[in-house]
């Protein structure tokens, strides 16, 4: 069947076009001669009309969502969304100092992190037996602030009696502002699963409007008649995606009021379950190969992974086959299908080559 729809003309059918017009309403003159009056108005004219085009073709993804960009898709996302773009947030967390006793940690001391990134204190503490913790939060939004355990800090402006130099626990929450396809993801999901007053798929919506969230599951009636249980990840916030207690809580409190008045909500993270694998790649067997398998492998986890799921031993094996670069294998572990305990999923543990 031909097609039938409106195709675009390019730039050089449309100057033929042009080219065609003027030459047909002014007998004798030809536009197609190079450097003419004729030739340049040819070529402009075809030009303008080439980006109105070009224009009208945008205008036209905008008029729907699953083609909409950026400030459209924001506009889309606010008419159907309660939460139209999760915005960043900020990494908090405690770091240790060390000093004379009775050395004073004021409020908003700022520190720095050897890249450039900065924080500010946000309680007050005094030195006492040589050490003192304080909880700071990144000046700027986003997970570049997250910090590992162990990360030296040092204060801008030097305080009397106190140490130049921090050292962090774990500074974590932060996340970074929701990209379109995951904006996208939500919406597309809200507009085909349109609210239920508590249905499986609103609790599963309201969790995934929470910053930081990418994924998650609803599963009523697993504490009994009258309860529901939601499980969510966060993975571009943790290595292994688990949530904190303070993110079960943040997910607890924004559904809290949405949920029915008579549904009993437990909302708890998942328990990890790291699989490592054991694989001999045959033929062909160079790091950016043994890269290649890990970047698929991870990626496999995200996609079929859930709360007591497993992962089906011949995705796992497809997933190393098409990695680039592979050309033969052997896995050896697992050796089965994967499953899991209700309540666990699986994560990336570790890949020994053989």
């Amino acid at each position: 069947m031909a097609n039938t729809g409106f195709i675009r003309p390019t730039l050089q059918e449309l100057i033929d076009r042009v080219s065609a017009d003027i030459n047909a309403r002014l007998p004798g003159a030809d536009s197609r001669v190079r450097r003419s009056i004729l030739d340049a108005i040819t070529k402009m004219d075809a030009g303008a009309i080439h980006g109105l085009y070009g224009y009208l073709d945008f205008i036209a993804r905008q008029a729907f969502p699953d083609s909409a960009e950026k400030e459209y898709l924001d506009r889309w996302a606010s008419i159907w969304l309660d939460v139209p773009r999760k915005i960043a947030t900020k990494a908090t967390g405690p770091i240790s100092l060390t000093g004379v006793n009775g050395s004073a940690i004021p409020l908003d001391a700022i520190l720095t992190r050897a890249d450039g990134i900065q924080y500010k204190t946000t309680t007050s503490a005094s030195i006492a037996s040589g050490v003192a913790t304080v909880s700071v939060q990144a000046l700027v939004a986003g997970a570049s602030g997250n910090a590992a355990s162990a990360t030296p800090l040092t204060f801008v402006s030097p305080l009397i009696g106190v140490n130049a130099t921090a050292s962090t626990g774990s500074i974590a929450g932060a996340t970074d502002t929701e990209l379109d396809p995951d904006l996208l993801d939500r919406l597309l999901a809200r507009i085909k699963q349109p609210p239920h007053g508590g249905s499986q798929s609103d609790y599963v919506q309201w969790a995934l409007s929470v910053p930081g969230v990418t994924r998650a599951w609803c599963n009523p009636l697993e504490l009994g008649a009258g309860t529901v249980t939601v499980r969510f990840v966060m993975d571009a916030t943790y290595a292994n995606g688990i949530p904190l207690s303070g993110d079960v809580a943040a997910v607890a409190a924004y559904i809290a009021p949405l949920r029915p008045v008579t549904a009993v909500v437990t909302v708890v993270a998942p328990v990890a379950a790291p699989l490592s694998f054991t694989i001999d790649l045959r033929l062909a067997d160079t790091p950016a190969i043994r890269a290649a398998v890990e970047a698929e492998l991870r990626d496999l986890i995200l996609r079929d992974a859930d709360p007591g799921g497993g992962l089906l031993l011949s995705r796992i094996t497809e997933a190393i086959s098409i990695s680039t670069g592979e050309q033969d294998h052997a896995l050896t572990s697992p050796a089965a299908n994967v499953t899991t305990a209700a309540g666990q999923i699986v994560t990336f543990g570790s890949i020994t080559w053989v």
